[in-house]
């Protein structure tokens, strides 16, 4: 942990007593830090992963939306908001990560629990608050407007097209059994990105990753996971919410705020095949690269 405890001394001032792993996503490693009386959550982004440019290329843009939330609305105290470095940073950087410090949230992940009545009713009432602001907002926004782009289809599609002697087993397997299905479904998001790039669908801040495994049970619940923040349709959070058990009363809740609102099929469909789609290329992506770093050092331990 040596490395880490330097970070916080020369980054953020902070003497660690502590640095202990704790629970953390697929996407980054998550640490418990403890410096005198104060608690703090350090998240770590491995450079070598495919999927660390996507997530952090924007900490810059989102963060100061996040900043701006927590003090001038009701998600107050639910919302997590990156501490600066000494140098006035909401990150910092060495040659192996990235990373992004927090206060300690007290609480559990919610997971692959239910949610209660007045979760879903807390949860209801975040997101309507969250919808409620868009482009309007004092802080700049401009770098993350939807665009409805699907920009990893061309390095999907290359993969599906790649002889079978060339990929690795497991994603051979997996390619053979749902090839069909992915070759469909990008023919269609293609179709659906044409008509969304000429609509007129209304555009609000939208978290755009709510499953249960970032909201965490604390005082209040809690959203985490801001990388995907952005302004765009509404769809873009309903379509993981409207096959939950609970929607009718989520649903019931946030009309209360937003009462003219009525889900747009076609966007929603954009955004249910877009995810899945991005699931099947992050899954292919760190199948083919796990094969090629094989081969590489195969390679070099033939020289």
């Amino acid at each position: 942990m040596s490395k880490f405890t330097k970070i916080l001394k020369d980054k953020y001032g902070i003497h660690p007593s502590e640095v202990m792993e704790t629970q953390g996503g697929w996407a980054a490693l998550a640490f418990e830090v403890s410096g005198g009386e104060n608690h703090y959550f350090l998240k770590v982004y491995e450079k070598h992963r495919a999927s660390t440019s996507k997530l952090t290329a924007l900490i810059d843009q989102y963060s100061p939306i996040l900043v701006w939330l927590e003090t001038n609305t009701d998600l107050k105290g639910r919302i997590p908001v990156p501490l600066l470095t000494k140098d006035g940073h909401y990150k910092c950087e060495d040659d192996v990560n990235i990373y992004l410090l927090y206060p300690f949230i007290h609480g559990d992940t919610v997971g692959g629990s239910e949610l209660s009545n007045q979760q879903v009713k807390e949860f209801a009432h975040m997101i309507a608050t969250l919808h409620s602001y868009g482009e309007e907002i004092p802080v700049p926004t401009k770098v993350l407007v939807e665009q409805f782009d699907v920009p990893f289809l061309e390095q999907l599609e290359s993969v599906l097209s790649k002889e079978e002697e060339k990929l690795p087993e497991e994603l051979r397997e997996l390619i053979n059994t749902y090839k069909d299905n992915v070759v469909q479904s990008i023919k269609e998001i293609r179709i659906l990105s044409t008509q969304l790039k000429s609509s007129t669908l209304d555009m609000v801040l939208c978290h755009t990753d709510l499953h249960h495994w970032n909201l965490m049970q604390s005082t209040s619940l809690v959203l985490i996971d801001w990388e995907g923040l952005k302004i765009a349709p509404v769809e873009a959070d309903m379509m993981f919410l409207v096959d939950k058990p609970y929607f009718d009363e989520f649903f019931k809740i946030y009309k209360e705020v937003h009462k003219d609102y009525s889900i747009n099929e076609q966007a929603l469909r954009f955004y249910s095949i877009k995810r899945k789609l991005e699931d099947t290329w992050n899954l292919s992506s760190s199948c083919y690269l796990k094969n090629l770093i094989r081969i590489e050092k195969k390679r070099l331990l033939l020289i």
